[in-house]
């Protein structure tokens, strides 16, 4: 999909809205974790509206066959689970409704101030967060006590304790395993350093800045570069066995996680139950209290629902800021970090503790970080920017060239394809 060249398309789903025939049908496409017992929940509580749910994929899976239905004008659903960063493609061809027309704009104060700008612009609402990915620091205790290593509160004093674990056991372990392969990630830590790559704004959709090499992100880079350069850091791709076995078999002792790190590590590294804690992510600056978000997603409505109404009612409604039971199975089978500040704040979460962090409360850690992220804004073309810095920074890794001069060549590829897409690039 190009950004300034597609027309928004018409069309409608078979989304039923005659009420004398019984409950508008909605359908919904999402790829969450435990989701049936969701639907279930929403179904059975709801008698007028009834949720038809289906997986089209996870992340690009599903984007591209949403892409496809919205350009033909048809086949796509009423309510579709999209990604904070994918939000502005959709906005930009204008596929998105306008949920401050069914007054999406009422739940504003249930959220915090950055993730409700992830889904608005104004009054205008185009979406309503679900989860996200505050980042902290995820540490092997065990190992911590073992080679006398202390909880880094800065980037520095990170580098020290990786220093001191090299030497203990000659090499064999690294602080952390750095995913050079996950755009996600790479944003998460430039967020938290002060990078702001795009400055975007969907009232001006036509005028775009990229700094995509700018001072913070630089900053971030380099010191990941002398990490890795050092032997402190290892370089295995996220998501592949080699970097499962690491998080293990104790080859990594820390692990920079989002939100969702917790459930996701529980899956991942079994046998190490009780043995990981949760800490805050290190500053660069010494007291600060800088946050980063790696993930986040929302529900959407397409402008093929014949029922935008009913679909924004589920939207709002379906992991609501209020719908406790909804949220239990998010929170405990499908391991979501809810955006909602009613469910963050409740004893439940907050209290909650986890067996596999020998029952530390570990949101204790995970909501302050959650509540002093910045706003940040993201392009409308983020396939083709996570492709660049990651695809970039990769190779840099593989050659042992400079990784800030992988992030100049990126700003400029991406310049001149939002240029080529018809942007005008501030």
């Amino acid at each position: 999909m190009t950004a300034l060249t597609v027309a928004a398309c018409s069309g409608g789903s078979d989304a039923g809205t005659d009420k004398a025939s019984g409950p508008v049908t909605v359908k919904v496409w999402a790829w969450y974790p435990s989701f049936q017992p969701v639907v279930d929940l929403f179904n059975s509580t709801h008698t007028d509206i009834k949720i038809e749910w289906t997986n089209a994929g996870a992340g690009q899976d599903e984007y591209t066959k949403l892409q496809t239905a919205l350009k033909a004008g048809k086949g796509a659903p009423d309510v579709v689970m999209l990604e904070f960063q994918e939000l502005p493609t959709y906005q930009l061809t204008k596929h998105l409704v306008d949920m401050g027309k069914y007054g999406a704009n009422d739940l504003k104060g249930s959220y915090v101030d950055w993730a409700w700008k992830q889904v608005s612009n104004g009054d205008k609402v185009y979406a309503i967060p679900v989860d996200s990915g505050p980042m902290a620091m995820l540490y092997r205790e065990d190992l911590f006590k073992k080679y006398d290593l202390t909880i880094p509160k800065t980037w520095d004093e990170y580098k020290v304790q990786a220093e001191k674990l090299k030497a203990a056991t000659a090499g064999k372990s690294f602080m952390t395993d750095f995913g050079a392969n996950d755009g996600g990630f790479l944003t998460g830590l430039s967020w938290q350093a002060g990078a702001k790559p795009y400055t975007y704004d969907t009232a001006n959709p036509a005028e775009i800045g990229v700094s995509v090499n700018d001072a913070p992100t630089k900053q971030v880079m380099s010191y990941w570069e002398g990490m890795v350069g050092s032997g402190l850091a290892d370089t295995k791709a996220y998501g592949t066995t080699d970097f499962y076995n690491g998080l293990g078999s104790g080859k990594y002792v820390t692990y920079l996680a989002a939100g969702w790190g917790p459930g996701y590590l529980q899956s991942v590294a079994k046998t190490t139950a009780g043995k990981w804690r949760a800490a805050p992510l290190p500053q660069w600056t010494a007291g600060a209290n800088a946050q980063g978000d790696w993930g986040g997603s929302s529900f959407a409505v397409t402008d093929q629902s014949k029922n935008p109404e009913a679909a924004t009612t589920v939207a709002k409604e379906i992991f609501g800021a209020n719908n406790t039971e909804a949220w239990k199975i998010g929170i405990d089978q499908a391991y979501l970090f809810p955006t909602a500040t009613p469910v963050l704040e409740s004893d439940a979460f907050l209290k909650k503790k986890y067996d596999f962090f020998g029952g530390q409360t570990v949101n204790d850690v995970f909501v302050p970080a959650y509540k002093a992220i910045a706003p940040f804004s993201w392009s409308p073309f983020n396939s083709y920017n996570f492709n660049q810095i990651t695809t970039g920074l990769n190779q840099a890794i593989e050659k042992k060239t400079s990784w800030t001069a992988a992030l100049d060549t990126a700003q400029a590829n991406i310049t001149q394809y939002a240029t080529q897409q018809g942007f005008k690039v501030k």
